[in-house]
């Protein structure tokens, strides 16, 4: 199943609390979710945005996620149905304050990876 899915986000945002391994797959998914949609907020991701997604993901999970797959969740359904920051209260809290932590620094080099800021 593809990281873009999203699923664990969604059984979190229903109130079930995460096993170990799935607060694992919630952190891999939150990071994506988050940073995709960061690279999408001004409806025009550029190259460097979704490559400096890609990069952080490799380097914070280990995984190499194609920019396929980052355009994927950045225009998710989720979204039409909830703004992102509702997501993240709901999810923030199953989280350690680490992978928070990790997620919030890695938001600021995407927003600023293209250089403007706006």
């Amino acid at each position: 199943m593809a990281l873009s899915d999203l699923k664990n986000i969604l059984k979190a945002f229903g109130g079930a609390e995460p096993t170990a391994d799935e607060k694992k797959e919630l952190v891999r998914e939150t990071l994506l979710m988050t940073l995709a949609r960061a690279s999408a907020a001004d409806t025009n991701p550029q190259a460097c945005e979704v490559e400096t997604v890609r990069r952080i993901i490799a380097r914070e999970i280990g995984e190499d996620v194609p920019a396929s797959e980052v355009k994927v969740a950045a225009a998710s359904e989720l979204f039409e149905t909830q703004p992102l920051d509702r997501y993240l209260s709901k999810v923030g809290p199953k989280l350690a304050a680490e992978d928070r932590m990790m997620i919030m620094t890695s938001l600021g080099e995407v927003i600023s990876s293209d250089m403007r800021v706006s």
